[in-house]
């Protein structure tokens, strides 16, 4: 049980961020209890106050009352009764009886002198702790006459054993009243127990309590029934978007009425006609580009080889030539070998866009194959006075490639570096590899790449500077092939640069076929260029 509480609470987030109509919900349930919270407490303080107000209202009445009806016994007493007990038995004992009625206590104490020279006495209804008396009411009639009140916690000890003792809120009412028999002041003070009126504020409180939760509950409902009706068909729209963008072209969503829903569906499924339209052309497009492309550059095999035998012969005999003569056969050797580079090119990328590419993997030690092509373009690097250094890192940097390509790929890299590089600083070609990868950094300190250029130098036929020419003959295609060859192995080729501090490209492979790269053993910004992290 706790795994599962574990798995579930692990999942929550994800969940709740998948998951639009729970965050509908959850909202429209935080908002409706803020609501209904809000609501329920101005109501409890709006019928609070009332009650307590008209409580007030009534004790103080009753007081004023009850103490006009003693003022009035008291004056028909004769004047020659000087009897004080008698006098405040008669005053007390027909409150106390009232009182055990009606449900007050009273509590009379006097004589009461402002000067304190005489202790008074106190008598109370039964079972009503005098302590219930707010002392600050008491206070109050040391030095005045006139009737005051103030709330208090009244403690009533219930005599009968069946009945429970009472410790609420209440009401002391206090007034003056004056003894014909001393001349005395005493102190009548009414203590109106609030019980009632907890009891229904706890009744209140108790239906807004209940009603709030079910309010919460019924909006809870109401958002998720109205969330599920409209985000239904938004899910149904989700799965066939998946499933268009999976190639199932001919998925459509179902129409049903004629509301928003319904037509948002009839838009919807137009916008997939038209993509499928669309998506036709263009691969009817490329297949005939492909075709194109293909057909071409074997048409072009058949009258080159026929042009290459014309231009060997003239090769050949160019020293029966004149000079213009014998430089126009060496020009048109020269470009016919690049024509023919070209023609192997094309027909390279025609494979790549028809998918029919493969990879001839062995296990190859790359840095001594980096030695390799660094010898097979010495001559070019000689002819522009370049130095090109190989470095490795780790002997063996071993790993399963196809020879054939990756030598292509390093074989690019290195005339582009030799092509765009300061002969007086060279070409460095870094060769490093670690558990999982291994990589083959060829670094140049030329004019370097722009901001932006290191995602466009992959692309066909670009160039940085379209009036620069190739000394080393190229096509434009071949960092695009080159692209293409890692992505077969399933690596990295990325490039870097920075105006006047040269570019660096690195090339990445897995050292297994078919493992996930991860990272690269060497960094894609080198050390020297300044922004390294």
């Amino acid at each position: 049980m706790a795994g599962r509480l574990t798995v579930a609470l692990r999942r929550g987030p994800a969940f709740l961020r998948r998951s639009l109509q729970v965050r509908i919900v959850l909202s429209a349930i935080a908002l409706g209890a803020v609501v209904i919270c809000a609501t329920g407490w101005f109501l409890m303080s709006e019928i609070r106050t009332g009650l307590v107000d008209a409580k007030v209202a009534s004790s103080v009445a009753e007081a004023a009352h009850e103490t006009q009806e003693v003022e009035t016994r008291l004056a028909a007493i004769p004047g020659t009764d000087y009897d004080t007990a008698e006098q405040v038995a008669l005053l007390f004992e027909p409150l106390a009886e009232l009182g055990q009625v009606r449900g007050f206590g009273v509590v009379l104490t006097g004589p009461v002198s402002a000067d304190r020279s005489t202790a008074p006495g106190v008598r109370s209804s039964p079972g009503l702790d005098v302590s219930s008396v707010p002392a600050s009411l008491t206070r109050h009639f040391v030095d005045s006459d006139r009737s005051s009140w103030s709330f208090t916690r009244v403690r009533i000890d219930a005599s009968d054993p069946s009945r429970h003792d009472i410790d609420v809120a209440g009401v002391a009412v206090g007034h003056v009243v004056v003894l014909p028999a001393d001349r005395g002041r005493y102190v009548i003070e009414y203590l109106f127990p609030m019980q009632q009126e907890e009891e229904t504020i706890d009744l209140v409180g108790r239906a807004l309590i209940t009603a709030g939760a079910l309010l919460v509950v019924l909006v809870g409902l109401l958002t998720w029934a109205v969330t599920h009706q409209v985000l239904t068909p938004i899910r149904l729209a989700r799965r066939v978007a998946e499933r268009l963008a999976a190639g199932q072209l001919e998925e459509r969503l179902r129409v049903r009425g004629e509301d928003d829903l319904a037509r948002l569906a009839q838009s919807f499924n137009q916008m997939a006609a038209n993509l499928q339209r669309q998506i036709r052309q263009l691969e009817e497009l490329s297949r005939v580009q492909r075709r194109f492309t293909s057909d071409v550059s074997h048409e072009l095999r058949t009258p080159l080889t026929t042009v290459r035998m014309a231009a060997e012969v003239l090769h050949d005999a160019k020293g029966d030539f004149d000079p213009v003569t014998a430089r126009s056969a060496e020009l048109l050797q020269t470009e016919l070998d690049r024509f023919e580079g070209l023609l192997g090119d094309l027909l390279e990328i025609s494979r790549f866009d028809a998918g029919a590419a493969a990879l001839d993997v062995e296990d190859l030690d790359l840095g001594e194959l980096a030695r390799r092509v660094v010898d097979m373009t010495r001559p070019l690097a000689d002819q522009r006075g370049t130095t090109v250094t190989v470095e490795i890192a780790n002997w063996p940097v071993r790993a399963e490639v196809d020879h054939r390509r990756v030598e292509r790929i390093l074989r690019n890299l290195v005339t582009n570096a030799i092509d765009h590089a300061d002969p007086a600083t060279g070409v460095v070609v870094r060769v490093a590899g670690d558990d999982h990868s291994a990589a083959v950094t060829v670094r140049d300190f030329g004019v370097g790449l722009a901001v932006g250029e290191s995602a466009l130098v992959f692309n066909r036929f670009w160039r940085a500077d379209p009036a620069r020419t190739r000394t080393s003959g190229g096509t434009g295609l071949g960092l695009s092939i080159a692209l293409e060859d890692t992505h077969l192995h399933g690596g990295w080729l990325q490039a870097w640069g920075r105006p006047g501090k040269g570019a660096q490209f690195r090339l990445t492979v897995p050292r297994r076929a078919g493992a996930l790269l991860r990272q690269s053993a060497l960094p894609l910004v080198p050390s020297d260029a300044g922004d390294a992290p």
